[in-house]
C-alpha cells in the first residue's frame, strides 16, 4: 500500500485502530481532497461496514442504501429498517454477529458523505447520538469513521455539537490538500514528467486536490492537460465549480455569490464590502456562510498590521475556484486550445503573479524553514497604506517574537528575477511607509520570495533573505 504524504492522518487512524477503547473520529475535508481514498486503502478489507449517503437522496432512499450494504456485509435475517433508530439498531445486531463469528479485532464502521445521510428532520444524527452514546461506546472494540465533505456540517454537528455528541468524538482528522511536495511526489507515482516551475503553475490552477491532478495525461504538456481536463467539450472539470458547491451547501447559491465577490479583489474584502458587493443582508446567514467556507477551506479570514478583529479580511483562496471564475467565459470561445495560447500572453504572467501570492500563503511553513524560524513565534498580516499619497500593499508580513518584522516581496518570472531601479525604489518607500505608519520598535527587513531567485545587481545587495520555489519542496 503507497500513500502520498498524510503520515499524521495514517498515524492518528492506525492508533484508532489500535487502541484499546472504541474509537469515534471525524474526518473531514474539501471535497476530491481524498479522504475516502485514505480510508479506504488503509481499513477496506476491515470494514465490518461501510456505507456511504446519496447527494440529493431523500430519507428513504438513504435508508434503503444502508439496508443493501447492511445485508451485503451479511447480515440477511432482520426487517428492513424504515428509520435511523432501527438502521442503526441493525448496525448493532451486525456488529454482535461479527463478533460472534470470532472476529476479535477492532470493528471498522465507515459512514461515507454522512451529511447526505442527515436529510431534513430525518433523524439521522439522534440516530447516531444513540447508537454512540448507548452501545458503541462502552463495548471497547468499535472504530466508528464518520466522513463527509461538507466539512461545515461535521464541524457544527460532531466536532462541536452541543447535543448528545457533545464531546463524544475521541479524535478528529483533517484532510488538507496536498503541498507542492506531495504534488511531486503525486505526480512522480503517476509517471508524469513535470518539472517544479510547472508544478508551480498547475498549482496556481488546480490546488492540491489529488483528483484533479490524477486527470492529467503524461503524453500531454501541462498547457494541453489544462485545455483537455477544463476547456474541452466534456471535459472532466468543465462543470466542477457548480458541482462543488451544490454538493456541499443547501442554498448553495449564497455561498457562490460570496466567492464570486471575493473573487474580485484578491486581497480580500472586510465583512462589509461583502455585504455591499453580495447583496447578502449583515446577519446570521452571512455569518454562517463565512464560517461554513473557512472550515473548508475555500476562503481564510486575517487581519491587516495593527487591525482589530472587527476589521478582518476575508480572502479567496481555492486555487480552482478562483481559476473557474477569471476563466469559465473562455470555454465558449476557445474550447480545444485556449491555454496553450493564453500561456504566452502578458495576461497570464499578470494572473500567474496574482496565484503565486496565493501559493506562498499556504506554504507558510516552507517559507519560515527557509528563513530558520520554524520556532519562533510569529503572526502573519497583509498590510494597506499609502507613501507620498499613493497606495502601498504588502500581501505577506511576518510579525516575529524575536523583534523583527519580514515585508514579503512575492515576484513570479520565469527565470532568475532582477530587481531594477523602479522595484527598489517601491520597496523603500513601503518599508518606509510600514515603519512610519506602525511605529513599531522591531527591525523591519525584506524578504524577496521569488521562482528560481535573485540575479545579482546593484540592488539585490539591499535585501536581506530570499526564498524561492525549491524551497516550498521541502
Amino acid at each position: 500500500m503507497t500513500f502520498i504524504g498524510r503520515e499524521k492522518e495514517l498515524n492518528i487512524l492506525n492508533n484508532c485502530f489500535n487502541s484499546d477503547k472504541s474509537e469515534f473520529v471525524a474526518v473531514y475535508g474539501r471535497r476530491r481532497v481524498g479522504k475516502t481514498f485514505l480510508i479506504k486503502e488503509l481499513f477496506e478489507s476491515r470494514f465490518t461496514f461501510y456505507t456511504t449517503g446519496i447527494l440529493n437522496g431523500s430519507r428513504e432512499a438513504q435508508l434503503r442504501a444502508w439496508n443493501k450494504e447492511i445485508m451485503r456485509y451479511g447480515c440477511n435475517d432482520i426487517p428492513a429498517a424504515d428509520n435511523w433508530t432501527i438502521a442503526f439498531e441493525n448496525l448493532n445486531t451486525l456488529i454482535e454477529q461479527s463478533r460472534a463469528k470470532g472476529n476479535i479485532e477492532k470493528k471498522v464502521i465507515f459512514l461515507d458523505e454522512a451529511p447526505w445521510m442527515a436529510t431534513m428532520n430525518s433523524g439521522f444524527l439522534a440516530g447516531l447520538d444513540y447508537f454512540w452514546n448507548r452501545w458503541a461506546a462502552s463495548r471497547g472494540d468499535v472504530l466508528l469513521i464518520i466522513c463527509g465533505s461538507a466539512a461545515s456540517w461535521i464541524a457544527n454537528n460532531v466536532i462541536n455539537s452541543k447535543g448528545g455528541l457533545h464531546n463524544r468524538l475521541t479524535r478528529q482528522v483533517l484532510v488538507e490538500p496536498f503541498t507542492l511536495k506531495e504534488c511531486e511526489q503525486f505526480y512522480q507515482s503517476l509517471r508524469i514528467p513535470m518539472t517544479r516551475y510547472q508544478m508551480v503553475e498547475a498549482y496556481m490552477i488546480f490546488g492540491g486536490i489529488p483528483y484533479y491532478l490524477s486527470l492529467m495525461q503524461p503524453q500531454l504538456s501541462l498547457y494541453q492537460n489544462v485545455d483537455e481536463i477544463y476547456f474541452a467539450q466534456g471535459a472532466e472539470l468543465r462543470e466542477e465549480f457548480t458541482n462543488l458547491y451544490r454538493s456541499l451547501y443547501r442554498n448553495a447559491e449564497n455561498y457562490v455569490r460570496v466567492i464570486e465577490t471575493l473573487a474580485k479583489k484578491g486581497i480580500g474584502l472586510t465583512r462589509n464590502e461583502i455585504v455591499e458587493g453580495s447583496g447578502i443582508s449583515d446577519g446570521g446567514s452571512l455569518t454562517k456562510i463565512l464560517r461554513d467556507l473557512t472550515i473548508s477551506g475555500f476562503i481564510r479570514e486575517y487581519r491587516t498590521y495593527g487591525q482589530k478583529k472587527r476589521d478582518s479580511l476575508y480572502q479567496l483562496i481555492d486555487f480552482f475556484s478562483l481559476f473557474d471564475i477569471r476563466f469559465r467565459g473562455k470555454r465558449y470561445e476557445y474550447a480545444n486550445d485556449y491555454w496553450l495560447r493564453f500561456s504566452s500572453t502578458p495576461a497570464y504572467h499578470a494572473w500567474s503573479g496574482i496565484g503565486y501570492e496565493k501559493l506562498c500563503l499556504l506554504h507558510l511553513p516552507q517559507i519560515r524553514k527557509k528563513l530558520g524560524i520554524s520556532g519562533v513565534l510569529a503572526s502573519v498580516f497583509s498590510w494597506r497604506g499609502a507613501y507620498d499619497g499613493a497606495g502601498a500593499q504588502i500581501d505577506l508580513v511576518i510579525d516575529r517574537n524575536d523583534n523583527i518584522i519580514n515585508l514579503c516581496e512575492i515576484k513570479f518570472s520565469s527565470g532568475q528575477y532582477q530587481i531594477d531601479k523602479k522595484d527598489n525604489e517601491s520597496m523603500r518607500n513601503k518599508k518606509t511607509a510600514f515603519a512610519n505608519s506602525t511605529h513599531t520598535r522591531k527591525a523591519v527587513q525584506t524578504t524577496m520570495i521569488t521562482t528560481f531567485g535573485l540575479k545579482k545587481n546593484e540592488y539585490s545587495a539591499e535585501i536581506v533573505s530570499e526564498v524561492t520555489m525549491d524551497d516550498f519542496f521541502e
